[in-house]
């Protein structure tokens, strides 16, 4: 690696979001100096991403499309401001496509002007639209990524049923999983952190960001069905703007607990360490992101061991049936899960449990050196 550090402005569309304390250890991790400015949209500002130089652009909202654009356009128009954090990058590292147009703006203040990578996290509803709003959008996407050099995405899912498809992007493609960070300087998660007895009550974690009505329903149903052997434990962000009786649901539901949110990676281990299976299920855009995306429950249940629970149709189940691990759901969802638990015993469960210890842990999470090998790779892009 050169000695020079390479520096990475990394755009973000929501400061607050684990996934982008997460990127930017990453990059941090693999030699390059980072510097974060974006929106968040917690009622506090983030003061710090990682300990890094961190902008606050204002505040945006979950499921407010037009306010979230609002809030671009107006950057837009008084990025000048801010033009001294593009002159001082070599990589500036756009998380999404509103995020993008604010790189494509800010790099022309620059001369040179710094590389842009577009980084597509999800696929927008919008952009899949089949009507004159989602050609202009998708019109929008292809030219502002001509501004870019390069696109990082989650998931191949994406690249199959949009990039390659539908989208007027055309750039080289590179895949960035959402595994987690694990250094030399210490690991967030353990195999031997998973320690639950392999019996009932047998509980089913479901983590992260809780947006989804029909796990809602069909994991209140399982734990009904099953009359105190089965238990769930809800932990993380639920969005109420789609879960308007989350917490009734949770009263009312023997065996249904929330616990509140947690630190991400700090309490990835204990989290875990407290069930058997991982709800690495989402179906809030059913046939569209939810069947493409790969979660990052998914991956924190796999380094901690936790046996993940899918449906069979989308890239999840498709990836685990690939790697031979974990529980596939066919509809009917809830009697097929129910099913299963019937079925299950202490010897199949250890089973399943040594079938997901068995997958190299390189599947799950990113070392140090694949943290300089992203960074190497902007690094290429900034000199070439």
């Amino acid at each position: 690696m050169s000695d020079i550090s390479l520096k990475v402005l990394v755009l973000a569309q929501d400061l607050s979001d684990p996934a982008v304390h997460r990127r930017v250890s990453m990059l941090c991790t693999g030699g390059a100096s980072v510097t974060v400015a974006g929106f968040h949209r917690t009622s506090e500002p983030v003061a710090s991403v990682k300990q890094c130089v961190t902008v606050n652009l204002g505040r945006t909202y979950n499921g407010r499309f037009i306010q979230r654009m609002r809030a671009v356009v107006r950057e837009i128009l008084l990025l000048s401001r801010h033009r001294g954090l593009f002159a001082d990058a070599d990589v500036v590292i756009a998380r999404n496509l509103e995020m993008l147009a604010i790189a494509a703006r800010g790099r022309n203040f620059c001369r040179p002007a710094p590389m842009v990578v577009y980084e597509c996290l999800d696929i927008h509803r919008l952009l899949l639209r089949r009507d004159f709003i989602g050609a202009a959008l998708r019109t929008l996407e292809g030219h502002l990524a001509q501004r870019a050099s390069a696109l990082f995405t989650s998931s191949p899912a994406f690249v199959s049923a949009y990039f390659n498809t539908l989208s007027q992007v055309r750039l080289p493609i590179r895949l960035v999983e959402n595994k987690l960070l694990d250094t030399e300087e210490g690991t967030a998660t353990s195999r031997d952190a998973v320690v639950p007895l392999p019996g009932p009550p047998w509980r089913i974690g479901w983590f992260g960001i809780i947006r989804c009505r029909k796990s809602l329903q069909i994991l209140t149903d399982v734990v009904r069905q099953g009359q105190g052997s089965i238990e769930v434990v809800i932990r993380g962000r639920p969005d109420f703007d789609q879960l308007q009786n989350f917490h009734k649901i949770v009263a009312d539901t023997r065996g249904l607990q929330f616990l509140g949110p947690y630190k991400n990676p700090d309490d990835i281990a204990s989290i875990y360490s407290s069930v058997h299976f991982t709800w690495a299920i989402d179906m809030s855009e059913e046939g569209l992101n939810s069947s493409w995306l790969r979660p990052n429950r998914l991956y924190e249940g796999g380094a901690c061991g936790c046996v993940p629970i899918a449906l069979e149709a989308v890239e999840t189940g498709a990836f685990l049936k690939c790697l031979g691990i974990g529980v596939i759901l066919k509809e009917p969802f809830a009697n097929s899960l129910v099913d299963f638990f019937k079925q299950l015993s202490p010897v199949s469960y250890r089973a399943l449990q040594k079938a997901v210890g068995n997958v190299p842990r390189s599947t799950w999470v990113y070392k140090r050196e694949d943290c300089e090998a992203i960074v190497q790779y902007l690094r290429d892009l900034s000199t070439g």
